[in-house]
């Protein structure tokens, strides 16, 4: 397995981001609002959900007058969603199972960051180091140094840092507990396809997931003010041995414009990853006209190794022209656990928080810019500007768990 990520040359990038509370209206709760007597005179009927079709094999895709053609990727498996109410738009194979590199680190981060505040400090110890596994991306933790969790995050999100994972998941009890938090951290949010082995995303005997749970992960991850920041985070510092500080750039290039690949207008994050075993892996979500898009690739079978960031484009491209052209193909919301209120006592909590605090931020958006079933009330990461000098690699695969 090999693995690493190029020199950075003249990279400048920033990014304002945050996003915070998801408040969801499923439809339906508001069907039954319509009426107790939906056969009664006078009473519109409520129309039928069409059966999902995400887990047919293809391309899978509903389009109306007027819709755009669906794009020709040469991912193994794919999907678009909008955040807001959780409808796929369109997909291809979304629950064949894939190994997914770097990507899980969006469970960790859903499972682990609540856990620990930003600003405690933790002293690495040489055990917290051992078993990363050769050839790991790294952002250079340092036994024996002292380190803040946030910054211990920013190596995960920006550099996707496997040294870094280790450490927050020894703070969390070990490598082993870490991993069955996250199994059913997954189960929880409807993620059936997902098999945690090694939390970093490193390639492991029947590690897998699927371009459906990834999108799961995504969506819920925007609803979290810090994992939001951090994802859409495009450059920041990190301690250095001397008692300085070095820079570390966001490995996401459609974030930042790195080697040549043009930044996404709009775009929020969130994750990509690469191992010679899974291939170019991306989560990425993006903001534009009122309404936040996901989408997930796994594994392109042409180009060179940012050949993930063009179809991402694409599947966005396709994905925001296609508004009000196409019906649904599934959701993002089809497989979470329903807690039935007869079979559990009123006190007992939901199995899935479908909340979180709203994040102080630079960039706020007016409530009239999000759907009406669905809002993503708070700050959205805009595009980071982005400049790089330097020519792109050809088949150069970078990034990885």
């Amino acid at each position: 397995m090999t693995n690493g990520f190029p020199s950075r040359a003249a990279l400048s990038a920033c990014a304002l981001c945050a996003t915070g509370l998801l408040i969801m209206t499923s439809p339906a709760a508001a069907m039954g609002r319509a009426g107790t007597d939906p056969g009664a005179p006078g009473r519109p009927k409520a129309a039928m959900p069409r059966p999902a079709l995400l887990e047919q094999e293809g391309t899978q895709v509903r389009p109306r007058a007027g819709a755009p053609e669906t794009p020709e990727l040469s991912a193994l498996s794919w999907l678009v969603a909008d955040a807001g109410t959780g409808e796929v738009l369109a997909a291809h194979d979304a629950h064949e199972k894939l190994p997914p590199a770097s990507t899980l680190k969006t469970l960790f981060a859903l499972t682990v960051l609540p856990a620990f505040p930003g600003g405690l400090r933790h002293t690495v110890s040489g055990a917290e180091l051992a078993g990363i596994g050769e050839g790991s991306s790294l952002v250079g933790v340092v036994e024996g140094h002292t380190y803040q969790v946030a910054d211990l995050w920013r190596g995960v999100f920006l550099n996707s840092g496997n040294d870094a994972v280790h450490v927050l998941a020894s703070l969390n009890g070990g490598w082993d507990r870490t991993a069955r938090q996250m199994q059913a951290k997954a189960r929880s949010l409807g993620a059936m396809d997902t098999h945690v082995v090694s939390p970093d995303g490193y390639d492991a005997d029947g590690q897998v997931s699927s371009a459906y749970d990834l999108a799961v992960f995504g969506r819920a991850g925007l609803r979290n003010p810090d994992f939001a920041r951090y994802c859409s985070t495009a450059d920041a510092s990190f301690p250095g041995n001397d008692g300085g500080t070095f820079g570390i750039a966001n490995t996401n290039r459609l974030l930042t414009g790195a080697d040549g690949v043009a930044p996404y207008p709009g775009l929020i994050g969130i994750k990509n990853g690469y191992t010679s075993n899974a291939g170019n892996t991306l989560v990425a979500a993006a903001h534009r006209g009122g309404r936040t898009l996901i989408v997930t690739l796994m594994n392109p079978q042409e180009g060179d190794g940012f050949e993930v960031y063009e179809e991402a484009r694409q599947l966005l491209d396709w994905g925001f022209d296609a508004s009000g052209h196409v019906d649904p193909v599934g959701s993002l919301d089809a497989l979470r656990p329903v807690a039935h209120a007869a079979a559990a006592p009123a006190a007992a909590p939901s199995p899935v928080p479908v909340a979180a605090a709203k994040a102080g931020s630079a960039s706020e958006w007016s409530a009239s810019d999000w759907s009406e079933t669905g809002a993503i009330a708070g700050a959205v990461g805009l595009g980071a500007g982005a400049v790089l000098v330097g020519l792109r690699r050809r088949r150069s695969r970078h990034g990885r768990g």
